[in-house]
């Protein structure tokens, strides 16, 4: 003999004819996720100040970077995230200096590919090289941003000042220097850390 409904069960079943399937209705209708669902994080150009800081922190090796200095007319750093190993996480999020902006979680789902190869997505940042030694400094927005953080205490480093120059436009944003004198001159250049080292312990 087969057990009789529950009242419960008769309840949901009448529910369910006059309201509609619990199901939502997809792929007829997009699917609206919780507000505070984590989908797929996302680059936002204007705000990453390109610093890796979101890559150190990636548990999975879903964020990279690619430095194209050599030939290219403007040095540029791609940020690339590889959205079919991301486990969506949220710890590049929480470790994005830029007031957890440069790159954030979003509601994006929705994320088959038909090739694996295009499962990902990138932005460039321009990069600042040394004026001596031509070697990678930083990212511009990176020094921009420390620049801001230390207020007038950047004025103690010819490096961010004259980056927070450029960035004014107060001075040439192509100066390159002449020749490597390793004097005097070059203390008040963007430097590396081995060209401010050397050229501080050199200079008399």
């Amino acid at each position: 003999m087969l057990p009789l409904p529950k009242l419960r069960e008769i309840r949901e079943a009448i529910k369910a004819l006059i309201v509609g399937p619990y199901t939502s209705k997809f792929p007829k209708e997009p699917h609206k996720p919780y507000p505070n669902f984590r989908g797929q994080p996302k680059f936002n150009e204007q705000k990453c100040v390109g610093c890796l800081a979101c890559e150190e922190v990636c548990p999975v090796a879903a964020i990279a970077h690619k430095d194209k200095i050599d030939g290219e007319e403007v040095p540029k750093r791609e940020m690339i995230h590889y959205t079919d190993v991301c486990i969506f996480c949220g710890q590049c999020e929480a470790a994005c200096i830029a007031e957890h902006l440069g790159i954030k979680l979003s509601n994006d789902w929705e994320l088959s590919f038909f090739n694996r190869k295009s499962a990902y997505e990138t932005i460039e940042k321009e990069i600042q090289l040394c004026e001596v030694c031509g070697k990678l400094v930083a990212c511009k927005d990176h020094l921009k941003w420390i620049a801001a953080k230390l207020g007038e205490l950047s004025y103690s480093n010819p490096t961010l000042y004259l980056s927070r120059l450029q960035d004014l436009e107060l001075i040439d944003k192509n100066l390159i220097s002449a020749f490597k004198d390793q004097g005097r001159s070059d203390r008040t250049k963007i430097l590396c850390a081995s060209c401010r080292r050397s050229t501080t312990l050199t200079t008399k």
